[in-house]
């Protein structure tokens, strides 16, 4: 491809990729998002009954565009389906298909055994994406899958994380752990984890509960910590709660890590105006879209597979490949104008290319 048309090509992406933001907005992600949403009722409908839950409902875009990815989200101590429930038919009218579930002994099934729960509840949803009558099949992507929980069901999903590192999120609901059996090697994973929590929380206060979910999960893996003023042990429950701010930072952790979407990150590191603690280590690095003295014009294709793209306005400088955990997986010199970066033999993750100082996140897919 010549330079000049490869150029053209890079302003007619770019301003599809603001069209495409524009759309995204905190009106838009604050309600009920653009698609119709169906639903799949175990005992109702022939769906899988998996042996490590008890109960659940799939629920899902019916004219939305696939594949989906998709979420399990499991209730907390003497909990049941109904108290998680509304995030249900929230995620999916957003895109996103959603598993909502209750336990097999409500209370007597610690975080241990939520997080076996919130996995065989992943196995159900992907088993819908092969059998011969579900409005689902060959329409969900099965590599793509996150979990939430509330107060127990938030400490089995960080269990869950450390078991599957396939996992793309988190979000802890007002996570608890049992701190006596708590060791600090069950935070340690490298998925993305959300944590709410509630100012007033007396069952996880948020200074012995939520925020070791968020200080014990390692600072090279992308996290948030919202505290929500005045909020209690059921502060997170749905995403209507605080006005939709609920909504807004979960859907958007989603969309960032579980979809790869662009669009939302910027909802992530402003700090929520119904929060009395935040904090977080995400950066929303410019995905290649020029900005100031950014010389760095749109990176092409993201996510990657084989190779990237771009143009470079400035002089010659150099390059660095570095994988989410800092290493270095290559370098090399950045020309003037037309550059092509091979990119073989890479794992599915996140790296950052690094060209004067600025850095550029990258979604390799393998």
């Amino acid at each position: 491809m010549k330079p000049i048309t490869f150029t053209l090509l890079f302003i007619f992406i770019c301003s599809i990729f603001y069209s495409q933001c524009e759309e995204v907005n905190l009106e838009s992600i604050s309600n009920s998002g653009p698609y119709a949403v169906g639903s799949l009722i175990e005992g109702v409908d022939p769906i899988r009954n998996g042996p490590d839950y008890d109960g659940a409902t799939i629920y899902y875009p019916i004219n939305g565009t696939p594949p989906y990815s998709g979420i399990a989200i499991i209730p907390g101590y003497c909990g049941v389906e109904s108290d998680i429930q509304d995030w249900g038919p929230f995620y999916a009218s957003h895109g996103i298909v959603a598993i909502t579930l209750g336990t097999n002994d409500p209370c007597a099934d610690w975080p241990s055994a939520r997080s076996t729960a919130l996995l065989d509840a992943i196995v159900t949803v992907k088993e819908e994406n092969s059998r011969q009558d579900s409005p689902l099949k060959d329409k969900i992507d099965v590599n793509s899958f996150a979990v939430s929980g509330w107060s127990m069901g938030g400490g089995g999903s960080q269990l869950a994380a450390s078991i599957d590192p396939s996992l793309k999120a988190v979000i802890g609901l007002c996570p608890w752990l049992d701190l006596n059996g708590f060791e600090p090697s069950d935070l340690i994973h490298d998925v993305p984890v959300l944590i709410f929590t509630g100012e007033n929380d007396d069952i996880a206060n948020s200074a012995e509960y939520g925020y070791m979910h968020y200080q014990g999960t390692p600072s090279t893996t992308d996290k948030l910590y919202f505290e929500i003023a005045n909020g209690g042990h059921g502060a997170a429950n749905s995403p209507e709660l605080e006005g939709g701010e609920v909504g807004v930072y979960a859907l958007s952790w989603l969309k960032t890590y579980l979809d790869n979407d662009p669009c939302y990150c910027e909802f992530l590191v402003n700090t929520p105006s119904n929060s009395s603690d935040y904090e977080t280590n995400i950066e929303c690095l410019n995905a290649g879209i020029d900005e100031g003295e950014n010389l760095i014009h749109f990176i092409y294709p993201n996510p990657i597979q084989d190779y990237i793209e771009f143009s470079n306005d400035g002089m010659e400088r150099t390059y660095e490949l570095k994988s989410s955990n800092g290493k270095s997986i290559k370098s090399g010199i950045v020309s003037h104008g037309y550059n092509k970066i091979l990119f073989e033999k890479q794992n599915t993750e996140i790296y950052f290319l690094i060209i004067a100082g600025k850095s550029y996140k990258l979604i390799s897919i393998k």
